[in-house]
């Protein structure tokens, strides 16, 4: 499937957590150690915040590790939240509008993982989205259309509310068809100010996902460690998985659960999928 990483914190260059770390995104796009694939080659983009009021996006389906572009623009662009994301596709067609993050207005959104037998429910699913909504999908992925369901059910108000209704909704749909698990997900959505990151599967077994320890604690651990001089108290990573191996520097978010980063702290809650009406 996919890799992806989210950041919140001090303006950081996009090379310092696309490209530097040890086990970095671009590694994971042809070594990803905790993945259904090993191999993430399918596209890559990255969504950033700066100076206009929605965020900036640059998609591509050529491999992470093969765009001279990515590097260019890591070296120059830095920013207090940042989306990133290597796409392995689950069927759907290798094209731009496929690649993640998808956004809407000042939201950016990722998802690692599937809607199972997407083929059977895709009809029932996009007919749930709300018709002012439709017209905005671009692409032809799941992820994207579970995008679109969230938004349809609240994401600008309140985003796990809104996610939980929309993977009670797939879960609906898909038990419907007599589809077993239909979903499986890690989800990192965001609004510039915020973000929400899950952790879910149908099945209970779902796709890993960490986040970062305090800033604090790791410059005390490792001072003469120079990225953890460089930000401050309140950054925060989640990630699909580590991007090295620094102990102390990860923990794993349980599998059904969730957590907010918004300033400077994070939030874990146990998530649970909600009937949709």
């Amino acid at each position: 499937m996919c890799r992806w990483l989210a950041y919140s914190g001090s303006p950081l260059l996009l090379e310092r957590m696309l490209l530097e770390p040890e086990h970095s995104l671009i590694d994971q796009s042809l070594n990803a150690r905790l993945g259904a694939h090993a191999t993430n080659g399918d596209g890559f983009g990255v969504g950033w915040y700066g100076e206009g009021q929605m965020p900036a996006l640059y998609r591509t389906t050529r491999p992470a590790w093969n765009d001279p572009n990515l590097a260019e623009l890591s070296r120059q662009i830095r920013s207090e939240m940042v989306f990133a994301h290597v796409r392995a596709s689950t069927g759907t067609a290798v094209q731009q509008t496929n690649c993640h993050p998808f956004r809407y207005g000042k939201w950016l959104w990722m998802h690692n993982g599937a809607i199972s037998d997407f083929q059977k429910v895709k009809r029932e699913l996009v007919l749930a989205v709300a018709p002012d909504l439709y017209p905005e999908i671009e692409g032809s992925t799941d992820s994207e259309l579970f995008f679109y369901l969230a938004l349809t059910f609240g994401l600008e108000r309140n985003p796990p509310a809104a996610v939980a209704r929309a993977v009670g909704f797939i879960e609906q749909v898909g038990q419907g068809h007599a589809i077993a698990h239909p979903l499986q997900m890690t989800v990192a959505v965001g609004d510039g100010r915020a973000l929400w990151a899950f952790r879910y599967a149908s099945s209970g077994r779902s796709r890993t996902l960490f986040y970062s320890s305090d800033p604090a604690t790791l410059r005390w651990r490792y001072p003469q460690n120079p990225i953890f001089r460089e930000i401050d108290d309140r950054t925060k990573l989640v990630v699909s998985e580590p991007l090295g191996s620094t102990r102390g520097v990860w923990n794993e978010l349980p599998n059904a659960h969730s957590c907010t980063v918004r300033n400077g702290g994070i939030e874990i809650s146990a998530f649970k999928p909600a009937a949709s009406i």
